[in-house]
């Protein structure tokens, strides 16, 4: 019988027990989020992108519905993180220009009147890729300079489209969260602007701004699903770096229905699964991993939680779930050959961690402990959210043609 060892969870039972202690999340409100995603309608390119249904994985799994958000499509930049990169380059133009939230459009932001009152700007980040993209991208649409720095290991491509966004870009000898501190470091020296979405003491405002750029994402998934007559879901499975993404689609959600969400599940790489060691260590204190975080999973190999999403995750999430990279890679091949008449999802290393995790845990039994006590049934409709596609090709071709990162079963008895 295989043993698969590796797979690491720890259940949150305080999650729904902490009546009146838990972190706000009104800054991440529906009310507020309306606002958020007005701006991003606001620019030419927007479009909200797919929600598919995977009806036929949905049987295989045994499961009610699985939905999977694909985010691939997302301003023609193959990921999501560019919602919350123009979005805080967005706010700070407009705090820095008296323009009033009222008149944060895209329009406003690239006029020459806007432009003359800023004067020479250049934004900074640290970066895997896609944020770095996404930061380069809106810098460039706004009329502005960016520098990007990436972890040692960055791929090639992605450090490629950075600079075909108009970025100063280089892979620099350290591992991410060590890349944060030369890019702080460096727009402190230079005068510069740091967009980053981790947070720490005395570095807030913007990381905020930019998990509300995120939840535009959590604010089309319920307008999605109500237009397609479909219920709420019952399970989400959120992955996470340092814990903005997840924190900001679940602090939306906790907001709106309190504990009468659904449940959810923190997916992490198990090479760099803070937010699990910091529950595991229960000390209510969020903790780092280091050295080098050797995952394919490289949006989420990032070692130091944000310390707001890290709040808001340990108050509100269900469970926490570290995976080996063959969780992310059996995810990819599943959703790029899909059942019947289900779409073609073309999702990367971390987009596909939470599609991998499912069909591990609906169909192998020695997961059924965790499907208990995640409540996983024929009734269950899950949710996920692919957050990126094939943003470095020779990587994604290696997993799915090739079959890197295969399962590994250790057998007992």
């Amino acid at each position: 019988m295989s043993n698969y060892s590796d797979l690491k969870w720890i259940e949150n039972t305080e999650a729904r027990n902490k009546q009146g202690k838990k972190a706000k999340v009104d800054f991440i409100s529906r009310d507020v989020v309306s606002g958020v995603r007005a701006f991003h309608k606001s620019f030419p390119q927007y479009a909200a992108t797919p929600l598919h249904d995977l009806s036929n994985l949905s049987k295989e799994l045994n499961a009610a519905n699985i939905w999977i958000k694909d985010e691939s499509y997302r301003f023609g930049l193959n990921a999501f993180k560019v919602l919350g990169g123009s979005y805080a380059i967005g706010r700070y133009i407009c705090d820095r220009t008296n323009m009033g939230l009222e008149n944060l459009t895209y329009s406003n932001l690239v006029s020459e009147d806007t432009k003359t009152k800023l004067g020479d700007t250049v934004f900074i980040t640290a970066t895997d890729g896609n944020h770095g993209r996404g930061v380069a991208w809106a810098a460039r649409e706004m009329g502005h300079r960016s520098v990007v720095f990436m972890p040692k290991g960055s791929a090639e491509m992605r450090l490629e489209n950075i600079r075909k966004e108009g970025a100063e870009a280089s892979i620099t000898e350290y591992n991410y969260d060590d890349a944060v501190r030369l890019a702080n470091e460096y727009a402190l020296k230079n005068n510069g602007v740091m967009i980053q979405d981790t947070a720490w003491d005395g570095y807030e405002k913007i990381p905020r701004w930019i998990m509300q750029g995120y939840a535009t994402i959590a604010d089309e998934v319920e307008e999605q699903l109500r237009a397609l007559g479909y219920g709420e879901p019952t399970h989400v499975f959120l992955q996470a770096g340092v814990g903005s993404f997840a924190a900001s689609m679940l602090g939306y959600f906790a907001g709106k229905y309190g504990d009468d969400r659904f449940i959810s599940a923190v997916l992490e790489p198990d090479k760099a699964d803070c937010l699990y060691r910091s529950m595991v260590i229960n000390d209510g204190k969020p903790h780092a991993v280091t050295g080098h975080m050797d995952t394919i999973m490289a949006g989420l190999a990032c070692g130091e939680p944000n310390t707001i999403g890290w709040e808001i995750l340990r108050d509100y999430a269900d469970m926490f779930i570290s995976c080996p990279d063959y969780v992310a890679a059996r995810g990819m091949r599943i959703l790029a050959n899909p059942i019947k008449s289900d779409p073609r999802i073309i999702s990367g290393e971390s987009g596909a961690v939470g599609a991998g995790l499912i069909s591990l845990i609906m169909q192998k039994p020695e997961y059924k402990e965790l499907k208990d006590k995640l409540k996983l049934d024929k009734a269950s409709r899950i949710l996920i959210i692919s957050t990126e596609g094939d943003t470095d090709i020779e990587g994604y071709r290696k997993v799915v043609w090739d079959g890197y990162y295969p399962q590994k079963l250790e057998l007992k008895g």
